[in-house]
């Protein structure tokens, strides 16, 4: 178990992953936090629900590749802040032997970096404090302490890459990704857009980057992208609350509702 690095917490400016934290009703955020997710939620209210669907496609995608496909190595970057079930429980709870590795840059998720490594007795579980911008996160020490690159991996890239403006070449940096994972390896994506309600995503944008947190929202050509290469599974980059539900279990919303706050969603298998 093991972490690397020890950033300091900044309160002086929003951070996405403690404003997701305060969409979900969890507790890890700062008045800052509050201020800037309040303003959203003025002009979005349905970004409680994005959070949800959200969270909601990471269970899915992760059970179904677990028990479907056999993957047993996960990477999770941009994990945020821990709430239960979080990735790991979620693939142990399949396969008990399933190894997990987490990545963020956020100092309030190092705090927390004890509860995403609390693996099952069988598996493994590992939290680095990295950047996807700038890091070579692959090439870990800790890492590969855990992961073994020459066997399949699930790469979890959920709602991360709406923060990566294309100044930072996104596209590059996922195909960079991609290209060093084995055959069989997955790519998980989900991606926030302006495709269902742009008025209201175009507010949510705004208060990003007001904050100092630079928001690129992406169309459905735009998203399909990043699978480029890739075997998509069934039924493809779609809106996050359509791929593969739950039968019986689905959210509390309306068709309409649903649709205004949901993001685009998809995995893709590297042949």
């Amino acid at each position: 178990m093991t972490t690397s690095g020890k950033p300091e917490i900044d309160t002086s400016r929003p951070h996405s992953a403690r404003m997701y934290d305060y969409y979900l009703g969890g507790k890890d955020w700062y008045p800052v936090d509050e201020e800037a997710a309040e303003k959203v939620l003025t002009v979005c209210p349905q970004i409680r629900l994005t959070a949800e669907t959200n969270r909601s496609f990471m269970h899915r995608a992760t059970r179904i590749l677990a028990s479907e496909h056999g993957v047993r190595q996960f990477v999770d970057i941009g994990t945020g802040i821990p709430t239960s079930p979080n990735l790991h429980q979620v693939a142990q709870g399949v396969a008990p032997d399933a190894r997990v590795v987490y990545a963020d840059h956020d100092a309030t998720v190092l705090e927390y970096a004890h509860v995403l490594m609390r693996s099952s007795p069988e598996g493994r579980t590992a939290y680095i404090s990295a950047d996807i911008r700038e890091d070579d996160i692959l090439g870990s020490p800790q890492l590969r302490e855990i992961v073994d690159l020459d066997e399949p991996v699930a790469l979890s890239l959920v709602a991360l890459l709406h923060f990566v403006p294309d100044e930072n070449k996104p596209y590059e940096i996922v195909r960079g990704l991609v290209d060093r994972l084995a055959p069989g390896s997955f790519l998980v994506l989900s991606h926030c857009t302006t495709d269902f309600d742009a008025a209201a995503w175009q507010g949510v944008k705004k208060v990003y980057d007001a904050g100092g947190t630079t928001v690129q929202l992406r169309s459905h050509r735009e998203v399909g992208l990043f699978f480029d290469g890739l075997e998509l599974l069934d039924p493809g980059v779609t809106a996050a609350h359509e791929w593969r539900p739950d039968e019986g279990q689905g959210l509390d919303a309306d068709a309409e509702q649903l649709r205004s706050a949901t993001l685009y969603a998809g995995v893709g298998r590297k042949p």
